[in-house]
């Protein structure tokens, strides 16, 4: 939804890449792509249309942005000595093939052993099991605080959302969000389940997500606009 209250400067802060737009004589609505060679996000639209209101328009196109940006930079494989994030921190991958196969962390260091081959894959697996253990602790924290609760919980690697809430109940989450620091994964958790009570984006849900999720969630909607598509890079290649 178009804001009326941020300028154009700020508009263009927000956006991860630069932008150009480029008014066309007889275009009838807005389109956005992005250039990977120059790095630059190409807006057009009708010669009528405000710059600032071109803007806004670009910024609620984020999720598909962050798409373009995670595609157009080298993806991070789960391969030996490789460094990837978990829950924020930085930890280095270690390959030993007499440790255990299933993996470990122990002081910023994730150790799997077994065969070479397979690695990324048991990487993977235990990844996506630490994922959906914390969020499922999450939702029940949530839901408790907002008085409801989901009928299921379960991850997936849906390529432009963070989170979905079905009408019935169930949450589906991002296995990668256990890249993310904890505050950013909070704040996504919560948006599903304020969506249990409301599944709108109107007033009376923002104000149960601010109460949910506490003070800093614009800085953590901000962070992860900033990690989002690194995010997306990662075990892939």
């Amino acid at each position: 939804m178009w804001s009326s209250a941020r300028s154009e400067a700020a508009l263009v802060a927000e956006l991860p890449a630069p932008i150009e737009v480029r008014p066309i004589r007889g275009a009838r609505r807005l389109r956005l792509r992005y250039d990977d060679v120059r790095g630059v996000l190409k807006l057009t639209c009708p010669l009528r249309t405000s710059r600032r209101k071109a803007l806004a328009w670009a910024l609620d196109q984020r999720d598909w942005i962050d798409v373009q940006l995670a595609r157009a930079k080298p993806c991070e494989p789960f391969v030996p000595d490789a460094r990837i994030p978990v829950e924020g921190q930085e930890v280095r991958l270690i390959w030993a093939e007499g440790a255990p196969r299933t993996p470990s962390l122990v002081e910023r260091e994730l150790r799997c052993g077994g065969p070479r081959d397979g690695f990324e894959r048991r990487v993977t697996s235990w990844l996506k099991r630490r994922a959906l253990d914390i969020m499922s602790r999450e939702v029940a924290e949530f839901g408790d605080a907002a008085g409801v609760s989901a009928t299921g919980v379960t991850i997936g690697d849906a390529g432009s959302r963070w989170g979905s809430c079905s009408s019935n109940g169930r949450i589906r989450l991002s296995w990668r969000l256990v890249f993310a620091p904890p505050e950013v994964r909070r704040h996504v958790v919560s948006h599903e389940v304020a969506h249990l009570v409301h599944l709108n984006h109107g007033p009376q849900f923002k104000a149960l997500e601010a109460r949910l999720f506490g003070p800093g969630l614009a800085d953590a909607k901000a962070a992860l606009r900033r990690v989002g598509p690194r995010l997306r890079r990662l075990g892939r290649g």
